[in-house]
């Protein structure tokens, strides 16, 4: 993990703990009681654990607030801190009169707040019709190419120069095959990267200006029909619907991965794998491609009807997290996209460099955007597994390309539909009318 690398790159900052209340004869006056703020999530225990020297140093630092980490629980009142992934973000944006836009927690808190200050790329997920920030854009990146140096050299290929287009990619992915490589290839988060930012970056919808999904044109048919018969060739090796081949690669098991440009910071703790990090690649026969990838991640949503002790806390708590020190933190332990210039010039410094080689990717990725699209498919969960049903159907071999992504959007536009109200249909005209 990076965090003995996160106390070098942050020396003099150290984890005090909360001290206990002086008995009222020790002092003039009893000392008020802190403000209790509960931070939420539903992460698993490892990543859980990270958050905790961010939340202990916040509560060493001051007396006034006291944040404490707590598992949601599907069904209860949201918190005052919440932290939201990009699998819950449609649920979310459908409850979202039970929370309050960021600006305005600061703005009632009386805190300074430049929303204009965050990099646009990540603005775009998580803003309001009127530009104003519902949410703040934590932990966010964008996929890359990873790939396996000593695969590469074993197979005759140069990993100073890896694949661009995806051409190239099934030309590396047949010598890497022949030179005794069981998986050539493999990809996490199918939707997310490879309907939802293989359409970015490749100039097409998935969705149309109604709101409709419409990501069964042929630009994505070819790409699937693609990846069907990379797996029939075995070029392309399948893990699940989530995370899981991130750890096949990381284990030394496949030679190229497409997944977030987070995952950096991890794979290049292991000292057994030589990785290299590489751009998305995208189908050159597209006109204009590339264009540019999405950015989506985790986000800080702030519950509605706060005292207003607990909002001033929370805003505390806020600026605490947009501090330079925490963001270098965030970005050099996650590998994050920083949110602001000083966070994103502390990563392009000689000490960070070595470490963050993947966010130059992800920030070359990210430029040049024309819009934001409409929907995201990744972040409506009933969605995404449609979408991860019907590949499956593919890779089985039970359904051409184009049957399984028709059935996947005629059958995610009825769950739109039936939706009450639809949380992407209102993501859609929210978006629509900023543009």
């Amino acid at each position: 993990m990076h965090f003995s690398r996160i106390f070098i790159v942050m020396a003099g900052l150290s984890l005090v703990t909360s001290a206990s209340a002086a008995p009222a004869s020790a002092a003039p006056a009893q000392a008020a009681s802190p403000v209790q703020i509960e931070f939420s999530h539903q992460l698993d225990e490892e990543r859980a654990a990270r958050l905790e020297p961010l939340i202990d140093r916040f509560n060493g630092q001051q007396k006034e607030v006291q944040v404490r980490i707590v598992r949601r629980v599907e069904g209860d009142a949201p918190k005052q801190i919440n932290l939201v992934t990009r699998e819950d973000y449609s649920r979310f944006v459908a409850n979202k009169a039970k929370f309050k836009p960021l600006n305005e927690v600061m703005l009632e808190a009386k805190q300074p707040f430049d929303s204009s200050k965050l990099s646009p790329e990540l603005r775009d997920a998580v803003a309001n019709a009127k530009g104003q920030l519902f949410a703040l854009p934590v932990a966010f990146s964008t996929p890359v190419l990873y790939f396996n140096k000593a695969a590469f050299r074993k197979a005759g290929l140069n990993p100073e120069t890896p694949p661009k287009t995806w051409f190239e990619t099934q030309q590396a992915a047949g010598k890497l095959a022949d030179s005794g490589s069981r998986c050539p290839f493999t990809t996490s988060w199918p939707a997310w990267i490879q309907i939802d930012n293989l359409s970015a970056w490749n100039g097409s919808e998935v969705s149309d200006a109604k709101g409709n999904l419409a990501f069964n044109g042929l630009v994505q048919v070819k790409h699937v029909a693609m990846l069907a018969t990379w797996y029939k060739s075995k070029y392309f090796i399948y893990f699940g619907r989530r995370d899981e081949a991130d750890r096949r690669f990381a284990d030394g098991e496949c030679a190229m991965l497409t997944g977030s440009s987070s995952l950096y910071a991890n794979l290049s703790d292991k000292k057994s794998l030589e990785v290299g990090v590489s751009a998305l690649p995208y189908h050159d026969d597209v006109r204009g491609a590339p264009k540019n990838t999405l950015a989506d991640g985790a986000s800080l949503w702030i519950a509605a009807d706060m005292k207003p002790a607990e909002t001033k806390g929370v805003a505390k708590f806020i600026n605490y997290v947009l501090s330079p020190e925490v963001q270098i933190e965030l970005t050099v332990a996650g590998g994050f996209l920083p949110m602001t210039p000083v966070a994103r010039a502390a990563a392009d410094s000689k000490l960070l460099k070595a470490d963050l080689a993947g966010l130059q990717v992800a920030y070359a990725q990210l430029q040049g955007r024309t819009s934001a699209p409409l929907i995201r498919v990744s972040q409506i969960e009933p969605v995404r597994i449609i979408v991860d049903e019907e590949l499956e159907s593919v890779w089985a071999g039970k359904k051409p390309a184009k049957e399984a992504l028709d059935n996947a959007v005629q059958r995610g536009n009825a769950v739109l539909q039936a939706a009450a109200p639809p949380a992407a249909a209102a993501a859609a005209k929210a978006k629509r009318s900023k543009q």
